[in-house]
């Protein structure tokens, strides 16, 4: 399948990922599940040319919360039979990113790229996120459609509910913001425009620390004049 041309005449290889987690504070909840694909271009067609899924131990006395259970399915005995060492992650997404030209892309990335930066800093090397541009998808969709701005609701804007779900199982969800991304661009080709800008509620601020490498300015309920035009 064609798609994506703008962003590939500027990157090699675009890596779309997504992280299961055991709460929302970055620097005290851990990540349990990590999933990327990347995304190359061959002769003018979108390969997948990697896939990556992955159940994450937590850290000595660290427990998942029953309400995390519930809305993922990941039990402690799921990490404690399957999970990988934070450690073997951090090699992982060192080769992940590896490469001058690659993009790395997420719905609501300031969330998972500060979860990244956290878990590397304990258990690997943080740099490599250094350098890396980033486009955060979630930015895009609030630019185009009115509240709610949930991964779910862009799959149901664009139509995509019989080929993708946001099961909030993180290869699923990579796969459906993949979808969405491709949604996106034959509706409006301008995503090379939001690379390093994020967007955040204007009612609410960045919340959490900013990544030093992105931009950042408010957005609203409703679209209105795209954030790169403001």
């Amino acid at each position: 399948m064609a798609g994506l041309n703008k962003l590939f005449q500027k990157y090699d290889k675009l890596v779309v990922l997504d992280t299961e987690t055991t709460g929302l504070w970055w620097n005290r909840d851990e990540i349990i599940e990590f999933a990327a694909v990347t995304l190359v271009q061959r002769q003018g067609e979108l390969t997948v040319r990697q896939e990556y899924d992955e159940l994450v131990s937590l850290a000595p006395g660290k427990t998942i919360p029953p309400r995390i259970t519930e809305l993922t399915g990941i039990t402690m005995e799921d990490l404690e039979t399957r999970g990988i060492p934070r450690e073997r992650l951090c090699r992982d997404l060192k080769e992940l990113f590896s490469g001058e030209r690659t993009l790395i892309l997420a719905y609501n990335a300031h969330f998972d790229l500060c979860f990244l930066y956290y878990t590397l800093l304990r258990s690997g090397d943080p740099g490599i996120l250094r350098g890396r541009d980033k486009l955060d998808v979630l930015t895009v969709y609030r630019d185009r459609r009115a509240y709610p701005h949930r991964l779910s609701s862009a799959i149901g804007a664009y139509g995509l509910g019989d080929k993708v779900q946001n099961s909030h199982r993180a290869i699923d969800d990579v796969k459906a913001t993949v979808e969405v991304l491709l949604a996106m661009e034959a509706e409006r080709d301008d995503l090379e425009c939001y690379v390093n800008l994020f967007g955040y509620m204007r009612k609410y601020g960045i919340g959490g620390k900013p990544i030093g490498s992105v931009t950042y300015r408010p957005q609203d309920y409703e679209p209105g004049i795209p954030i790169y035009r403001t």
